[in-house]
């Protein structure tokens, strides 16, 4: 993957979907070696470990800028980040010490790296309420993130949408974290969220004080933070740190 035509390529996919899924498809060799460097094994496409490298990819696209280096260089490293995340919430839950997790949080740099998750697509027309532990077998990330993506998509998004979704601002931050807290707490609004599909912006703005351009333009992170913390999510729970922060108050 030349540097040059890839950045040309990222730029190009980020505003056009037909192109950058292709642009994937160009690269499936690429997050293949990366995450097979980054985990130290062979990883082929069957394995989960793809599954979370085609993500990253696909989030490195839409983060990437020319401020943030070389495109390949860039994605491998949100690759191995996102990897790192994902072996660490395994370890986690399989007794063994892990190294910090991942949250939804915030935006990719060099620095601070990513606060979002980024997930597959799933296609179904179950719309329904799922719960994580209606999966059988062995629950994984992968797992509760299938679940997930099926609530939203009765929501009318996806998981991808919290790319540009989830809040950057430490204020804003704060902000979103209070509704979300607010919101699952009580459960009137929560089922009113359910029944009608929508945040019950008027009550919430009243009872938080929240600009109510804060919630509309962060509604997708709300929904998608409320349907995990009130759910049986505990993987994903892990990841919404800044949230719980707020909750212990």
């Amino acid at each position: 993957m030349a540097s040059d035509e890839a950045a040309e390529s990222a730029y190009k996919s980020k505003s056009d979907d037909e192109y950058l899924a292709g642009f994937i498809e160009q690269n499936k060799q690429f997050i293949l070696r990366v995450a097979s460097k980054s985990v130290g094994r062979y990883v082929t496409e069957s394995d989960d470990e793809y599954s979370i490298g085609l993500m990253a990819f696909y989030e490195a696209v839409k983060a990437y800028s020319s401020e943030k280096g070389q495109f390949p260089q860039f994605a491998a490293l949100v690759i191995k980040r996102r990897l790192i995340d994902y072996i660490s919430a395994e370890s986690r839950h399989s007794g063994e010490i892990p190294v910090e997790p991942f949250s939804m949080d915030g935006e990719i740099d060099e620095e601070s790296e990513s606060k979002s998750i980024q997930l597959e697509m799933l296609e179904g027309e179950n719309l329904g309420r799922y719960r994580a532990e209606d999966i059988p077998g062995s629950l994984t990330v992968k797992d509760e993130i299938d679940v997930m993506q099926m609530i939203l998509k009765g929501y009318g998004f996806s998981f991808y949408d919290l790319i540009e979704a989830s809040p950057k601002a430490e204020k804003t931050k704060q902000s979103t974290a209070m509704v979300v807290s607010f919101l699952i707490q009580s459960e009137d609004l929560m089922d009113f969220l359910h029944r009608n599909k929508a945040l019950p912006i008027k009550e919430l703005c009243g009872e938080t004080k929240v600009k109510r351009k804060i919630i509309e333009r962060h509604r997708k992170y709300i929904i998608a933070a409320a349907e995990i913390m009130s759910g049986d999510f505990p993987m994903l729970a892990e990841y919404l740190g800044f949230v719980r922060e707020v909750m212990k108050k």
